[in-house]
């Protein structure tokens, strides 16, 4: 099977067709933690107003990295917001999450007490897992001597501390999920939207990772994509003819998620609905065949309901790697026909933050819709003419949004979300 869409009352596959879909999961709170924005309103001023977040790296010296920027959350007071005890057992990406699901559930003025606890799903993104941690404990092993390490640490301490914090933080017995790969922030909202439609009333998701360490710069490094230019406006410049590879961040958001019903009826303030998604796979290399994205794209409009000429806006995966925007932008056209709809992608102003990119994506479109106004990528000054795209550049475009498309890539995977305005 190469394809599949995450059409959540079927479980069917794409192209044969949904059913009516009876229970709506709609937004009702936003808890974002970014390199230019410590709270959801500090971030969306700074998109609007172009503020880049991306500087030197200061978590560790990267003098000896060829690569040496990146978006670093500012520093924060750690014990005002997480737990003395935990916060030996934690590193950065746990904490970001559970900051940012804090704040999500406060935006949401939702009284959990008032839901019982099994029925709260958890679904939280994963991508590079607990990388700070596990070399923090790796160098413990090392200096014991200790010549055996495993590289499980890292996913299996993030799969108990990350999604099991916030379900223990907020007394919940529901189910959970940790979903891998970059496209994860995406697919956690996807499920999130499978549990309302299930039956439950309230769901809780999102992505926020870090992989500010050595280890997970060497890592990354080792993909060959990473830019290694040294002037931070110029470095990352997804879709310009200059692009030199992407630059990473950490952060991400995380949302509340409610059936239409339940949240009408505690008379919840909605952002948007999570309409359409769908998820496809590339082919084999050297196949031929055309990459996943475009069929992605197509599967969520029509999981949505929605047709191209119904979305007033796309948020781009936007790699910065030659290869890659022209598949992208190629994917984009084909469905969109050239310079059809508004094209943005924020992350220049924060870097990829793995699992929690699409998920601040996500979180950004929502106050789109809200507020009628597309904000920029910056940086980029001159875009690729064969890539025929509707770039939102330097400053933002206020038109009415009431239709959002959110895309992401993994290694041989594509997502697409549709987000409509309530």
């Amino acid at each position: 099977m190469s394809t599949t869409i995450s059409g959540p009352n079927t479980g069917t596959e794409a192209g044969s067709g949904t059913a009516p879909r009876l229970r709506r999961a709609v937004i009702t709170g936003i808890g974002v933690v970014a390199p230019n924005g410590f709270d959801t309103d500090e971030y969306w001023d700074a998109v609007l107003q172009g503020r880049n977040g991306i500087d030197r790296v200061t978590r560790f010296d990267p003098a000896q990295y060829p690569t040496q920027l990146a978006g670093e959350v500012a520093d924060y007071e750690v014990r005002k917001y997480i737990p003395g005890r935990l916060v030996p057992q934690t590193d950065q990406s746990t904490r970001l999450s559970l900051i940012a699901m804090d704040a999500a559930i406060g935006d949401s003025r939702l009284d959990l007490a008032t839901v019982p606890e099994d029925q709260v799903g958890v679904a939280t993104g994963i991508s590079v897992g607990g990388l700070e941690y596990s070399q923090r404990e790796l160098e413990k092993l090392w200096s014991l001597g200790s010549g055996h390490v495993s590289a499980y640490l890292s996913f299996s301490w993030f799969y108990a501390v990350n999604t099991g914090q916030i379900s223990i933080r907020h007394g919940l017995h529901g189910p959970g999920a940790v979903l891998t790969g970059h496209t994860s922030g995406l697919e956690a909202i996807a499920q999130a939207r499978r549990y309302v439609a299930d039956g439950l009333p309230v769901a809780m998701c999102g992505a926020a990772e870090s992989g500010m360490c050595p280890l997970g710069w060497a890592i990354e490094l080792t993909t060959g994509r990473m830019s290694t230019v040294a002037d931070r406006t110029r470095a990352y410049l997804p879709f310009d003819t200059a692009a030199s590879g992407y630059l990473l961040g950490e952060g991400g958001a995380m949302l509340v998620v409610e059936e239409a019903g339940h949240a009408r009826d505690r008379g919840a303030r909605l952002y948007g609905e999570v309409a359409g998604h769908a998820t496809t796979f590339d082919p084999r290399p050297g196949s031929g065949r055309e990459p996943g994205l475009r069929r992605a794209i197509e599967f969520a409009l029509a999981d949505a309901g929605v047709t191209p000429a119904d979305v007033d806006v796309v948020f781009a995966d936007a790699a910065g790697v030659t290869e890659l925007d022209r598949a992208e932008a190629a994917a984009i056209t084909g469905v969109f026909g050239p310079r059809a709809v508004p094209v943005t992608a924020p992350k220049t102003m924060t870097g990829r933050l793995y699992a929690g990119s699409p998920a601040i994506d996500v979180a950004t479109a929502l106050l789109s819709l809200r507020h009628g106004i597309i904000p920029p990528m910056i940086n980029v000054t001159d875009p690729v003419p064969s890539d025929q795209l509707d770039l939102v550049l330097g400053r933002p475009r206020e038109v009415p949004v009431s239709t959002a498309l959110v895309l992401a890539r993994g290694e041989g995977l594509n997502s697409a979300m549709v987000l409509t305005a309530p």
